[in-house]
């Protein structure tokens, strides 16, 4: 009946010594979910395992939330301490490796995936499908596309295997092998909307009545259940409309995708983000990042700005280069603030003596892990621009290309992309906007506090003219002209 002071007196009573203790806390789990006291939630759930230690509902409930609430870190040590008492149970160490995923501890994840593989679990070909998402997280390819087979080997129609292998497929450049499993994936499940809706955009359209346009506007009715599969499928139908001079009816479809996304975000308030801007302003001028500046002599190359502004291209066309590594989109920097930094950014200003070097050094750690061998690694997370000052204070020499795209272009772009995430500014024109006037404010003082360390790459120029563009990201990178640069789509 919504009493939920009621019921947790109630259920407080019932929690005491007695048969009814477990069931009681077990309520008392629900209720604190449902009145959003995470907190609450999680010591109701550590006592539940002090009573049940051995209880892998209860493990999985914590570190579920402790997930949610940044803290993976917490829930490895209740996984380590139940496996210490009970080493054979594979699904433990199943889910062991799941929060060591989402603490970037690749290794251990995988020694664990690998564990309970070793002690028979059951659904193997799922473990092999999550080892080869792991390998793909680890940017190794190969090892990705060989755990994916290995899962098919053992069910040829597992689904989420074979889901993975065509994005890997399709983000390879093997178009036509990705539009192959996507179709086997809708075989089996004809009503795998994401499947549909990535191999809508793999295929080559060119007729404004392509059956593919009905499949997806009969697949948006009935995915009516789901509205994150609608919102993707609105998605997919916008892209082939557009392509196939549909505008009007892709404006629409775009629209519905958007309004969508709107609904399952936080709102946009534009005078709370210009007050996160200025805060960013204030706390990171010069004098801060001069006093907080390490001695780290590493020189990372971070490649930023506002989604769709051209960064993905940059970092494509410097790949090709044989000095470059293209690292992506890495988490590392925006977790380890979390991690490490809250509340941020008001934490800056009681940093201790050499806590940004500490933190640095786990960021070049963890990107030596994945790229041993890499003389130069570009981390492509476009909204690291929001960190440029703790970055410099980082790393002195870090070197910065920001990618800038015309103001109604960028805008437009963002609207006709599914971002996810919470990206709540998306969803609205103006909004986005708003975000990019906000962003231009913030790089225009990182240009005042170290402007010869930023380059920036004006996104219209670079597809116009890409080799004076790319020749000019070379020299600021200190590396020769390398004509491979023009030619990286192969």
């Amino acid at each position: 009946e919504g009493k939920l002071a009621e019921a947790e007196v109630a259920y407080r009573r019932l929690a005491g010594p007695g048969p009814h203790r477990e069931t009681a806390m077990q309520g008392l789990f629900d209720l604190y979910l449902q009145a959003g006291r995470p907190q609450q939630a999680v010591e109701v759930l550590i006592a539940l395992i002090q009573e049940v230690p051995e209880s892998l509902t209860y493990h999985a409930h914590l570190a579920d939330l402790l997930q949610k609430m940044g803290q993976p870190e917490v829930a490895i040590g209740f996984y380590e301490r139940l496996l210490e008492r009970r080493p054979d149970v594979a699904d433990g160490h199943f889910s062991l490796a799941l929060q060591y995923k989402h603490a970037f501890r690749y290794p251990e994840a995988l020694q664990s995936y690998e564990k309970a593989l070793e002690l028979g679990i059951s659904d193997p070909q799922e473990v092999y499908s999550n080892i080869g998402v792991l390998y793909s997280d680890m940017r190794d390819a190969a090892k990705a596309r060989e755990m994916y087979e290995k899962a098919l080997a053992i069910d040829a129609n597992y689904v989420p295997a074979l889901f993975n292998l065509a994005g890997l497929c399709e983000e390879g450049g093997d178009r036509e092998r990705a539009i192959e499993i996507y179709e086997r994936v809708l075989a089996e499940n004809p009503q795998h909307w994401d499947a549909l809706a990535r191999l809508a955009q793999a295929r080559k359209i060119d007729d404004p009545d392509d059956p593919m346009i009905d499949s997806l506007e009969n697949a948006v009715e009935a995915a009516g259940s789901d509205p994150l599969a609608q919102e993707g499928l609105y998605f997919a139908l916008g892209n082939i409309l557009d392509r196939v001079s549909r505008f009007d009816e892709a404006f629409a479809a775009y629209t519905a995708g958007n309004l969508l996304g709107k609904q399952r975000m936080q709102p946009y308030e534009r005078q709370v983000t210009a007050q996160g801007f200025d805060q960013l302003i204030q706390l990171f001028d010069s004098d801060w990042i001069a006093r907080h500046r390490t001695d780290s002599t590493a020189s990372p190359i971070f490649v930023c700005g506002m989604f769709r502004s051209g960064s993905t291209l940059i970092e494509q066309m410097l790949g090709a280069h044989p000095e470059i590594t293209s690292g992506g989109e890495l988490d590392f920097l925006p977790w380890l603030i979390a991690k490490n930094m809250a509340p941020y950014p008001q934490r800056v200003t009681e940093l201790a003596a050499g806590e940004l070097q500490l933190i640095g050094d786990e960021y070049l750690s963890r990107t030596r892990q994945l790229f041993p061998n890499a003389t130069n690694v570009t981390d492509k997370r476009p909204d690291n621009f929001l960190h440029l000052g703790l970055i410099k204070a980082m790393f002195p020499r870090a070197r910065i290309v920001w990618t800038r795209r015309s103001r109604p272009d960028n805008c437009l772009s963002v609207f006709f992309q599914q971002l996810g995430g919470s990206l709540s500014y998306t969803t609205d024109l103006e909004d986005t906007a708003d975000y990019y006037d906000q962003h231009i404010r913030l790089m225009d003082h990182w240009q005042t506090c170290f402007g010869e360390d930023i380059h920036t790459v004006d996104y219209e120029e670079l597809v116009s003219s890409p080799e004076p563009v790319l020749r000019g990201v070379l020299d600021f990178l200190g590396l020769e002209w390398d004509e491979r640069c023009l030619d990286f789509q192969r």
